[in-house]
């Protein structure tokens, strides 16, 4: 089972007038932005009153604040899925280290609400301009509902492993699959890779690939 708590304001009263600040530059008639911390704790079974408050405890951090104020439109931001946070880490070894033998694992999201004059909702291409002003697309993502944030804690089977037919199809098959799986291989390293795995007399698996991809990478040097 999933619970969900509402937390602190995710924003200090800098941050939050910059915020306004950079959605009123996409969308004039903005008067407000606010946002809070959102939890998500998987639970192996329903928590009794006294582990409640104990979690309640454990999630009641940061400076004080004045409460968020939740009108508005409302947005949803978590680490993407199929991530674990370095805060989720943190966050559920302190849980259990305070004796919440249930929780499986925490994780946190942001809820963004936006109002603007009289009351209206942004439109989807307000939206558009929006969203990259509140989420970092390349460590989060961007909800419908608190809801969907369940989609955290899925477990999804690990695929299949796949061989590149470098032996049968020869540098092109290697070429296809730069491409398919992103790798940014130059045109020295795809060369490499097929004086090696010919040398080796066998096809490369789609890991060994992303393997030496990143290990190869310019930030990784």
């Amino acid at each position: 089972m999933i619970l969900r708590l509402h937390g602190s304001s995710a924003l200090s009263p800098f941050k939050q007038q910059k915020a306004l600040k950079e959605v009123q530059s996409a969308v004039p008639d903005v008067i407000s932005v606010s946002a809070e911390y959102c939890h998500f704790v998987h639970l192996q079974q329903l928590l009794s009153e006294s582990e409640r408050e104990t979690l309640e405890v454990v999630l009641s951090y940061g400076p004080a604040s004045k409460p968020v104020d939740e009108t508005g439109q409302s947005f949803v931001v978590t680490p993407r899925i199929g991530t674990i946070s370095p805060w989720s880490s943190k966050a559920t070894e302190i849980a259990r280290r305070c004796g919440l033998s249930s929780v499986i694992r925490m994780e946190r999201g942001v809820i963004w609400f936006i109002v603007c004059e009289a009351g209206r909702v942004l439109d989807e291409s307000e939206k558009e301009a929006v969203k990259p002003l509140i989420y970092d697309r390349m460590t989060e993502v961007l909800l419908d509902s608190e809801e969907q944030a369940d989609q955290l804690f899925s477990e999804a089977k690990p695929s299949e492993l796949l061989a590149v037919d470098l032996i049968t199809q020869g540098k092109q098959a290697l070429l296809e699959a730069n491409s398919t799986l992103g790798l940014a291989l130059s045109d020295d390293e795809i060369d490499y890779l097929v004086e090696a795995f010919g040398g080796l007399e066998r096809n490369p698996t789609d890991v060994e690939l992303m393997m030496f991809a990143q290990a190869n990478s310019e930030h990784c040097r």
